[in-house]
């Protein structure tokens, strides 16, 4: 009956160690108004610099996306009233923007959609309003930090899409290093455009502004929220009003902000203080010639390289670090790929997932993975027992053959020993035998159990299901 439309405004903080208009530093955690000098407090006779490193950066995802990047745009002042924008206006983009016209695919449910990208503009941060003991106080530090607001067509269907398409983004930038990405720290961010339509209807619905989203978790939520306001009101006769509508996580709500504001409330004009900004043909080249190997075609690779399927090539490339991470692994252990992707996307993310940490964080370099994974293949160590000695590294020790040596965990190889074993469990076992010999043949099971229980898990699993079969058939 109703149809959601969605679009995302993403604010990337472009990874520069100085700001957009000055030479202030950009590093997070300053004491308050440290990093903010006269360009970025707006004192009277100061003129903004641009800051080329900016410029490269935002043209660098403007070519990973299939943009086209403009070869003259121009700067305009945004005029608004917030306490922390200090000089009244914003430098931002409007009328010409840095990049216009892209595209990114993304994968829902199997299923390949592409997301239309409008333009991606730069501009700079505002400052922050610090709340405390019933005072307001302003830092200034983050004012004039460089920004990329890439502004998606509302192409997006669905919470799940939206979340899918941000996720891409976040992944996208991260491997082009112009943004760290961290959500945390208010780095990478999001606006949700929301509106509902009847189904077969043409025209939109009137939307909502969903501001400030800072993680994946909360943008889900918040629209899926939204969603479900806008079908109560419209279903219960009244008009969705369009506003900014805040995410409360606590209460897992929205609610009014501001009456949404429409381009020509914010009086854009082009900043005097600025030239229009040309891009000439051969900086472009350069930055065409530096980029990495990007999200998509590297997936592609390890499909075609390592014959990954599709979900474990995803989940491995989605991450430019945890990809560095599979290839050093599969390169140093000399296994097999699937199996170095199945203990990175297995044992090693759950532990990454429940200590919160990132892949650079991790407790097990992939070397140590890597020569684990060795004696995985050699025989000298049991899957099973690969567990025990993955959390031993994880814990903190260090060497893997010192810790298989110290702990005994050594593979029984030995076929003597191992039909030893066979032969303890068979003679105690004498009725499980016979109904095995009957035709009870999920019994074979319980015989590998209690052979692999006997031998505290260091039978070769392989050899004890080989010798197991000739000894009871």
């Amino acid at each position: 009956m109703w149809e959601v439309v969605i679009g995302l405004e993403i604010h990337a903080q472009l990874a520069t160690k100085s700001k957009i208009f000055s030479g202030a530093s950009t590093a997070y955690g300053a004491e308050p108004n440290t990093q903010a000098c006269a360009v970025d407090l707006g004192l009277p006779g100061v003129l903004p610099v641009l800051n080329e490193e900016v410029v490269r950066m935002a043209a660098k995802f403007g070519l990973a996306i299939n943009a086209k990047v403009a070869p003259r745009s121009v700067f305009a002042r945004k005029n608004y009233f917030y306490p922390d924008l200090p000089k009244g206006y914003q430098i931002s983009q409007y009328e010409l923007p840095i990049v216009e016209s892209g595209q990114l695919k993304i994968e829902v449910d199997n299923q390949e959609k592409t997301i239309g990208i409008t333009r991606a503009h730069l501009e700079e941060d505002a400052g922050k309003s610090l709340h405390f003991h019933g005072l307001t106080g302003i830092d200034l530090n983050r004012a004039g930090t460089p920004l990329l607001e890439i502004v998606s067509e509302p192409d997006m269907r669905s919470a799940k899409e939206a979340v899918a398409y941000m996720k891409k983004i976040h992944s996208l930038v991260r491997y082009l290093d112009i943004c760290d990405g961290n959500m945390q720290e208010g780095s990478f961010r999001c606006d949700a455009n929301v509106s509902i339509r009847r189904k077969g209807q043409a025209e939109f619905g009137t939307r909502t502004e969903l501001k400030n989203l800072n993680s994946f978790r909360f943008v889900e939520r918040a629209i899926n929220i939204e969603i479900e306001r806008q079908i109560d009101v419209l279903e219960s006769g009244g008009s969705v009003i369009q506003e900014t509508r805040l995410y409360d996580a606590d209460k897992n709500e929205t609610r009014a902000m501001r009456s949404k504001e429409e381009a020509n409330d914010y009086r854009y004009f082009p900043d005097p203080d600025l030239l229009p900004l040309v891009i000439e043909p051969e900086f472009l080249e350069q930055i065409k010639q530096d980029l990495p190997e990007l999200p998509d075609d590297k997936k592609q690779r390890f499909m075609q390289e390592y014959g990954l399927s599709l979900y474990d090539a995803s989940i491995l490339t989605s991450n430019r670090e945890l990809a560095d991470y599979f290839e050093d692994t599969v390169k140093l252990s000399r296994s097999e790929a699937k199996l170095c992707a199945n203990w990175i996307i297995g044992e090693l993310s759950s532990l990454l997932n429940k200590n919160n940490l990132d892949i650079s964080e991790s407790k097990v370099t992939a070397s140590q993975l890597a020569n684990m994974l060795r004696r995985i293949t050699d025989n000298t160590i049991s899957g099973k027992i690969a567990k025990q000695v993955f959390e031993a590294l994880w814990n903190g020790e260090r060497d893997v053959d010192s810790i298989i040596e110290k702990h005994g965990w050594k593979q029984v190889t030995d076929t003597g020993a191992i039909e030893k074993l066979i032969d303890e469990v068979i003679a105690k076992n004498p009725k499980q035998l016979e109904a095995y010999r009957n035709g009870k043949e999920k019994l074979f099971g319980f015989f590998v159990g209690q052979v692999m229980k006997l031998s505290k898990g260091k039978a070769n699993p392989k050899q004890v299901n080989e010798l197991l079969k000739k000894k009871i058939s």
